[in-house]
């Protein structure tokens, strides 16, 4: 199987709703936050690309009803397909020992979503939309259980949250081997908006985590781009959003002419 080229998604990832994934707990203390979210050395937040990358292959395999492998131990990954030749498992990629010779390598590859510069600095300047931010880049919320028979409020605790409005700057690369992974790609954009539709992180059902995909910007290199001058073909730039990326069937026309694909 040949590489014929790669396929660039860079953009930004609003969070409309606060947004918790989790990070280490050892630097709880008593009194203080109970759910932390993951941070940079830095102590900045960010979005592992584990977590994407997981969450839209979570959601695509509900997309096409995949069934748990009865033989599978019940306590590990029971939801996971790794029958290793069908496109979920060619995007996303499967374990080694499941794979097929004719899948090829993973398709997709997840960087991890950095806290936009622009929004950093507003951030630490506590300026507009963040003007009442309790900490640097992150808020605090109390969370309890409510009792459902007498009404009362119990074990009360503290998350920590990224607020509302923060954006994130994202990469995404997939690789292109072989006709069926345009459709794939697609695919993987079908993810990413069914993703707009979830959540992401903790507390999902109790209204954190809702995101959304902006600014895109769509390149892509074939074998000869790198041979040559190493420079991608631009196919959109500052692309609003999902549907408007979706429907572009420019994109598509440029995109298969350019890697040489029917």
């Amino acid at each position: 199987m040949k590489l014929r080229g790669k396929i660039f998604i860079d953009g930004k990832i609003e969070a409309l709703t606060g947004l918790n994934i989790g990070g280490s707990m050892t630097d709880i203390v008593i009194g203080g936050i109970d759910n932390s979210v993951i941070k940079t050395p830095e102590g900045v937040p960010y979005i592992p690309g584990s977590s994407l990358k997981g969450k839209m292959r979570a959601l695509s395999e509900l997309r096409e009803g995949i069934k748990e492998n009865p033989k599978k131990n019940k306590k590990k990954d029971t939801d996971l397909c790794d029958c290793g030749k069908c496109d979920i498992c060619a995007i996303f990629g499967v374990m080694a020992n499941h794979r097929k010779d004719n899948l090829g390598p993973t398709r997709l590859i997840v960087r991890d979503a950095h806290l936009n510069e622009e929004i950093k600095e507003q951030m630490k300047n506590k300026e507009g939309i963040f003007s009442e931010l309790e900490f640097i880049y992150t808020e605090s919320k109390w969370e309890n259980v409510i009792d459902r028979k007498t009404s009362q409020a119990k074990h009360p605790r503290q998350t920590e949250r990224v607020p509302a409005g923060a954006k994130f700057d994202f990469n995404m690369v997939f690789n292109i081997f072989e006709n069926q992974d345009i459709e794939r790609f697609y695919l993987l954009l079908t993810a990413m908006a069914m993703l707009e539709d979830d959540y992401i992180g903790g507390s999902g059902t109790r209204g954190y985590g809702s995101i959304k995909f902006i600014d895109f910007d769509v390149k892509v290199k074939s074998i000869e781009d790198y041979k040559t001058n190493n420079i991608p073909l631009t196919l959109g730039e500052k692309v609003v959003d999902l549907s408007t990326l979706m429907k572009d069937e420019d994109i598509k026309v440029k995109l298969s002419q350019h890697l040489g694909v029917e």
